[in-house]
């Protein structure tokens, strides 16, 4: 296949994103033009990324580039490989969803916000996140993951007048520099071993690390990338920083850039370190379960939309390291075919995720314009004013939920199968670990399903809680466009799982020689497998065919009954009560209680309850309610931490002391501290 043409199309995309970028802030004085080319060049850009995403996977073998600079070490080297084109693919879906999207969310912000610096930074953003997935220089990679790390701090500060959003940019951004600090120190190893930057030479030279050497990169990468995806306990930044961005950056920020992370540990720990250490995939995994668990758990407790969401975030890339955890054990104990398994279960969640979690965002963001408030328990009855938004956040929720047929199913099915085909692969205590993950998958799907029931059922389905919820209009008619693209592809890729799976074998046959999708595909084409003997099998489109089966005769005999006998309006079902109102209907609180109560352990719940009494104190005038969590690693882990760097920093203060002549003498010690090295030497 002709490298010309993805070569172009890749280059067209990036200028796409350029042009984008400088157009944006040109036009800043001008907010309808400015919108404009922001949303048409970043959907130019995404078109074209898509269809350099589809040739890079197609042709299989990777396609690079390279521009010498003049700086040692240092060059424009970029290689579009199966790995690279699958992450693009998800980057293009994502992006022209949100482009569409912002059509008309942008809208409301002419006259009020700078829309051209905006489109500088949200191009930026995409420009950023293109050049990491495809760089081969690892200088490149780091300017790249370093400008990403800028322009999202731009972006998630942009209503920069709240202090939360401010505190929220300031915990990302010193976040984000910690991990691009591992990442510098890990590559530093390799470039050390390997004498070049260059990401092709690093498998060769990951060989000749020392063991300890190779620790000390595999645990740097691990720090480095798992901050940037936002697994516990690195996660604190995800829930501050998700829900004060603007709705359309937090689905590019849960969909694409913490997938970053993702991207970097499948290129650094399957392709160039060559090999990891024995006992790091069983970490990844034992990550991977902590994050899932903790992440679903701290979502249920909460109330504020969007903040529910960017803890799932966190569950989910839990559910990815199990599966990515699972390919490196399988890898290390010589078992290549269910590595390439786990890491199409991986893969394929990745993808999913991003699609039903900027879903879910973009469909938080349209309540959010309609209503003004992330708080759900001053939402209820939306479906009626709001039935599009509605349906198309049903469909997140069950992908999300893991149900079938939609596409979060398959994946989790995949990384179910392959957890429990561990057990009888590897040998010793650590098999005990893959039942075990596969109990956690399953608790986590039941909680994720139980939290967005909570989400939708007090968000759309509830009576109306004050005016914010009986003043509401559907969100225009580009926002849910955006988001029915999204929807579709929910669909499209549960039912049709068993024509895309086989994509991933150019990425498996890449990264572990193997090419599996032949073995996740049968009966005719219409039942996945998870390739072993012992595996399960389901079908998708058999499972959605019996839904309708099920449904079409129902919903046919309720039409004809109306049509004969009539509609006939009553009041709903209040359990026995005089009325249901706003005020005694069933709220986000009550619902989460009981497993509130059951994880106290967890959550060290504290709750508050005053009466104010008028006349008698046996008839209280009004009842005041507050109930809260525990943070627990905020408080517990880097409320000391914090404490400890202010103490040592005001300690060091000291040496500061404002004289000349100290200043004087710091420099002549260190002057005959390296003279006397120097002799010895």
């Amino acid at each position: 296949m002709n490298t010309l043409p993805l070569g172009m199309i890749f280059a067209l995309s990036v200028a796409a994103y350029l042009t984008g970028a400088f157009a944006s802030l040109a036009c800043w004085r001008k907010p309808v033009v400015a919108r404009r080319i922001c949303c048409s060049a970043a959907l130019a850009g995404a078109a074209l990324g898509g269809c350099a995403a589809v040739l890079g996977i197609l042709r299989g073998t990777p396609v690079a580039w390279s521009v010498p600079s003049g700086i040692p070490l240092f060059a424009y080297s970029f290689s579009y490989d199966a790995l690279a084109g699958f992450f693009n693919l998800a980057l293009a879906i994502t992006v022209a969803a949100v482009s569409i999207y912002s059509f008309g969310y942008l809208k409301a912000f002419e006259g009020k916000r700078n829309i051209g610096f905006f489109g500088f930074l949200f191009h930026l953003l995409l420009l950023s996140l293109t050049i990491s997935f495809t760089a081969a220089n690892a200088f490149l990679f780091l300017i790249a993951w370093e400008v990403m790390a800028l322009a999202a701090y731009g972006l998630v500060t942009f209503y920069h007048e709240d202090r939360e959003t401010r505190r929220a940019g300031l915990l990302y951004v010193i976040m984000a520099h910690i991990d691009t600090g591992c990442l510098l120190l890990g590559f530093a190893l390799l470039i050390n071993a390997s004498g070049s930057a260059e990401f092709a030479s690093f498998h060769k030279a990951a060989v000749q690390l020392s063991s300890a050497q190779q620790t000390a990169a595999f645990v740097l990468f691990f720090l480095g990338f798992g901050i940037k995806a936002g697994v516990i306990p690195f996660h604190i930044w995800l829930p501050a920083a998700h829900p004060v961005a603007p709705s359309n950056v937090s689905a590019l920020l849960s969909g694409i850039v913490i997938k970053t992370g993702i991207y970097g540990m499948a290129r650094i720990f399957l392709d160039s370190l060559g090999g990891v250490p024995s006992w790091a995939g069983l970490l990844v995994l034992i990550v991977g379960v902590v994050s899932a668990v903790l992440g679903v758990l701290y979502a249920l407790m909460e109330h504020d939309l969007k903040r529910l969401l960017a803890y799932h975030s966190i569950e989910n890339i839990g559910i990815i390291l199990m599966g990515l955890g699972a390919a490196l054990i399988f890898r290390v104990a010589g078992h290549p075919m269910l590595a390439a398994v786990a890491l199409v279960a991986a893969m394929f969640h990745t993808l999913n995720h991003a699609i039903f979690k900027s879903l879910l965002f973009l469909g938080a963001g349209s309540v959010l314009h309609s209503t003004g408030t992330r708080n759900m328990e001053e939402m209820g009855g939306l479906i009626r004013p709001m039935p599009v938004t509605a349906f198309c956040f049903l469909i997140g929720a069950v992908a999300i939920s893991g149900l079938p047929p939609l596409n979060g199913f398959v994946s989790e099915w995949l990384t179910y199968q392959t957890l429990l085909a561990g057990f009888g692969a590897i040998s010793g205590l650590r098999r005990i670990l893959f039942p075990l993950a596969g109990s956690m998958l399953a608790l986590t799907g039941a909680l994720a399903a139980a939290c967005f029931v909570k989400a939708f059922a007090i968000t759309f389905l509830a009576l109306p809680r004050g005016a914010k919820s009986r003043n509401v209009q559907e969100a225009p008619r580009t926002m849910l466009i955006g988001m029915g693209w999204l929807t579709l592809a929910c669909a499209a890729l549960g039912l049709g799982a068993t024509w895309f799976l086989p994509v991933f074998d150019a990425m498996t046959e890449q990264l572990l020689g193997q090419r599996v999708g032949a073995h996740l595909v049968t009966g005719h084409g219409l039942v996945l497998s998870a390739g072993m003997r012992t595996s399960g099998t389901v079908s998708p489109m058999v499972i959605a065919v019996g839904l309708l089966v099920l449904v079409l005769p129902a919903a046919l005999l309720v039409a004809i009954g109306t049509r004969r006998f009539g509609r006939t309006r009553g009041p709903v079902w209040d359990c026995g009560l005089p009325g249901l109102s706003a005020e005694n209907e069933y709220t986000a609180t009550a619902f989460s209680k009981a497993l509130r109560m059951i994880f106290s352990v967890l959550y060290k719940p504290r709750r508050e309850i005053q009466a104010v009494f008028d006349v008698s104190p046996y008839f209280p005038k009004e009842i005041h309610f507050e109930s809260e969590i525990d943070p627990t690693f905020e408080k517990r882990l880097y409320a000391p931490l914090q404490e400890f760097i202010f103490r040592f920093s005001s300690r060091m203060r000291t040496i500061q002391a404002g004289s000349i002549h100290a200043y004087l003498a710091y420099i002549f010690v260190t002057l005959v501290l390296l003279l006397l090295f120097g002799v010895r030497k």
